[in-house]
């Protein structure tokens, strides 16, 4: 998607800019490649820098309720420093590296409603203007896959999926914010857990995945959370039997017992039945577990199969052709609102 912008703090005849993508979904910690292409106005002008911020749409808790807005979480300089003539075109191709922790909006070509976005600022002469959003996909890496295709076979269905404005304590987390996808639970649990929340944080070596599990109360029990932690490397993607993994994680989060609490704060026990308190973005035990080999049918099988797939959702399609919409007209308005 191309979108153009006349730069209006530049007067009637200033420059204009586009902004295109390479098409197809990165993973996080791969390279977002595409080019800015520029086109002189009535003057010649000198292009001070052309900057691309990443941007997302992210949700956040505070006393009088919760609210969302838009969050800048990285940012790269990519040109600059050249004159641009009359009506002259230019165009500067770029390659950037996309944080580890990006979160992942797409799976098996499936959007998860995750609104991600990249605008671009061009600095023309002391005059700033920042350009209209670029909607960015961004793939699971292979571990990532892995985990949720396992999740999908097990069982598990996709609810939703968001941005939480915040941070997980004791964990490497590098955003200000962490995603939360949500998940269904299988037959075999459903007494047990009324949803499954997973969060993936990525870096160079591995990914920690954080799993909560809101569980259901019973006759004389309030219903309560429990979190816990697991780190995996991205070479173990080959080397695992995912499906008994996860499971094994699953039934080892559900046999944790947690203290009851509000959402100001949980309580959870470690690899050695320790108390350790749980505040929402705030603090974790660390949980290592390593498996065995990798078995079963291949990457997607399960997950794109149906409506029990986590890329498809709990009504089948309708979901994703519904989240395709909603993200079309929120990238139409915003070239509206600030055309």
């Amino acid at each position: 998607m191309v979108f153009k912008r006349l730069l209006g703090a530049l007067g009637v005849g200033g420059p204009s800019v586009d902004t295109v993508l390479d098409g197809g979904a990165v993973p996080p910690g791969g390279v977002l490649s595409g080019q800015v292409r520029l086109r002189g106005g009535g003057t010649a002008v000198d292009v001070e820098h052309i900057t691309l911020e990443l941007v997302a749409r992210v949700e956040a808790e505070h006393a009088e309720g919760e609210s969302e807005g838009f969050v800048a979480f990285e940012r790269f300089t990519v040109g600059g420093g050249f004159r641009l003539g009359e009506e002259e075109t230019y165009s500067v191709p770029f390659g950037v590296t996309l944080p580890w922790e990006t979160p992942v909006s797409e799976l098996h070509g499936q959007p998860l409603g995750i609104v991600l976005g990249v605008r671009t600022e061009l600095a023309v002469a002391g005059a700033k203007n920042k350009g209209d959003l670029d909607p960015l996909a961004v793939g699971p890496l292979p571990v990532q896959e892995a985990v949720l295709e396992a999740l999908g076979q097990l069982g598990f269905g996709f609810r939703s999926a968001d941005l939480e404005y915040g941070r997980i304590g004791g964990t490497g987390q590098q955003l200000p914010f962490y995603q939360e996808l949500e998940l269904s639970p299988p037959p075999a649990y459903a007494h047990q857990v009324n949803e499954i929340e997973v969060t993936f944080l990525a870096n160079p070596g591995g990914m920690e995945v954080v799993l909560e599990a809101d569980k259901r109360g019973g006759f004389l029990s309030a219903g309560h959370d429990t979190v816990t932690r697991f780190t995996v490397g991205h070479h173990d993607v080959h080397t695992r039997d995912w499906n008994t993994e996860v499971d094994g994680w699953i039934r080892q989060l559900l046999e944790h017992r947690s203290a009851y609490g509000s959402h100001g704060g949980y309580g959870s026990s470690d690899a050695y039945g320790s108390p350790s308190p749980y505040g929402h973005a705030e603090s974790h035990h660390h949980d290592d577990h390593h498996g065995g080999h990798r078995s079963g049918p291949g990457v997607g099988t399960a997950v794109a199969a149906g409506a029990a797939g986590l890329a498809v959702g709990v009504v089948g399609g309708m979901v994703a052709a519904e989240v395709v919409d909603e993200i079309g007209d929120f990238f139409e308005g915003d070239e509206e609102d600030e055309g």
